[in-house]
């Protein structure tokens, strides 16, 4: 029988926000701060939760969220994704990119739901353009060793890509208004007014 990985959730929110033109984890869509509100719900289905951050991120941190610093190894994603893999490497993470502002908690449980231990990840897709969303996914252990693999070779940093050629489960929320990636002033008004008719 094989053994689930323990299941940690990780708010990636290291970002440099340079479309937006401000921190994306700070801005409060839900009356808090967006890193402070995904790491809210990661904590009521994982096991522990983790926000992945710059070291010039932390002040202001409230004292009761667990911090991963950004290890700067590698570009990209991947530096949140492979500091928090470095961190506790017997762990899958359920990732969730700080700037998915409609994301909720019964998407979570039915990404959960269909979590595939076998497969390198299991990750949300919109049926429309069936692509893996790399980071509103789980990543299995085995995952990140491969993952450095590729990386080393040097054949590209995108953790799409990655996912597209190695075993992924694609899953399709109910809603897929949850994976909106507001990541420009334009995106940041679309998910306000979709936050307004919820």
């Amino acid at each position: 029988m094989t053994s689930i990985a323990k299941l940690y959730g990780l708010v990636l929110s290291g970002g440099k926000s340079t479309r937006m033109g401000t921190d994306k984890g700070l801005i409060p869509y839900h009356g808090i701060p967006q890193r402070e509100y995904l790491y809210g719900l990661l904590g009521q289905v994982c096991e522990r939760t983790f926000v992945s951050l710059r070291e010039d991120q932390q002040d202001g941190l409230p004292p009761e969220m667990q911090a991963i610093v950004d290890r700067n190894e590698f570009k990209g994603p991947y530096n949140g994704l492979l500091s928090a893999h470095k961190s506790h490497p017997e762990a899958a993470w359920l990732v969730l990119a700080c700037d998915l502002p409609l994301m909720d908690l019964p998407a979570l449980r039915e990404l959960i739901t269909a979590r595939d231990p076998k497969a390198m990840s299991t990750a949300f897709a919109l049926k429309e353009n069936p692509l893996p969303e790399p980071l509103c996914a789980i990543w299995e252990p085995h995952a990140f060793a491969d993952s450095i693999a590729y990386l080393e070779s040097g054949n590209g940093s995108c953790p799409r890509k990655f996912l597209i050629n190695n075993n992924t489960r694609l899953v399709f929320p109910k809603n897929g208004h949850v994976l909106l990636n507001a990541n420009s002033e334009e995106e940041y008004r679309e998910a306000l007014i979709k936050l307004a008719v919820v």
